[in-house]
């Protein structure tokens, strides 16, 4: 889905990142928020430089706009992530039901990109929480926001699965969170072994889910 700039919450991006950087699964950064206008002038004269050793000839109209057209794909499009300005506007509600059994959204999609090749990796992530009786509950939608934005930039899948359930924690206020990615690596179909078959499947369980019953009903009702 497109970034929606109203829907954003730069405070709370603020917070998640630091508790991220807290956990040690942050993103490598050295810096926050650069000017986007320098991030499009930049890219695009490197992304040039890069075409010529290529020895492609950027007087051909096919090719001419190429470096403007990667710059705004990077900054607008494919890395928003980067910027915790744009994380997704979160409303915690209290848990009035006094609901203490599982909650789960499956085949959440994920689109990012491998920060070894820059290669793109494509697949689902299937997310569940225990809300605590007096604890909170989120929105539906807020899960797939969470997985998109965290996938919005160079990733490891490792990485990307300790950020989505870390910054879920922070937000519930809970360690009973469940998050399972499964993903498609094209830096493996392209390129290297060139295997089309093979995917990937990384967890991050914690507080009950670590248990062996609740961690098997997990993964029989996501049916992984």
């Amino acid at each position: 889905m497109a970034l929606d700039k109203k829907k954003t919450d730069s405070e709370l991006g603020l917070k998640v990142y630091k508790y991220l950087l807290d956990k040690g699964v942050e993103t490598p950064m050295i810096r926050l928020n650069t000017d986007n206008m320098y991030k499009l002038s930049v890219i695009k004269d490197r992304f040039k430089d890069i075409m010529d050793a290529l020895n492609l000839d950027l007087k051909d109209d096919s090719l001419r706009d190429t470096p403007n057209r990667v710059a705004k794909m990077f900054v607008n499009e494919v890395f928003w992530g980067l910027d915790y300005n744009n994380f997704p506007k979160i409303t915690p509600f209290k848990n009035k039901m006094h609901y203490d059994e599982m909650i789960i959204e499956r085949n959440i999609t994920v689109k990012s990109m491998c920060e070894h090749h820059f290669v793109s990796f494509l697949g689902s992530a299937h997310i569940g929480y225990i809300p605590a009786e007096n604890g909170f509950v989120l929105g539906l939608s807020k899960l797939n926001r969470i997985v998109e934005f965290f996938s919005r930039r160079p990733q490891v899948q490792e990485r990307l699965t300790e950020q989505i359930y870390y910054a879920l924690s922070y937000i519930l206020d809970t360690s009973n969170v469940g998050v399972i990615l499964n993903a498609k690596h094209f830096c493996v179909v392209q390129r290297g072994v060139e295997d089309e078959k093979s995917d990937m499947v990384t967890s991050k369980l914690g507080g009950e889910f670590r248990d062996i019953a609740v961690k098997n009903e997990f993964l029989n009702l996501i049916k992984l």
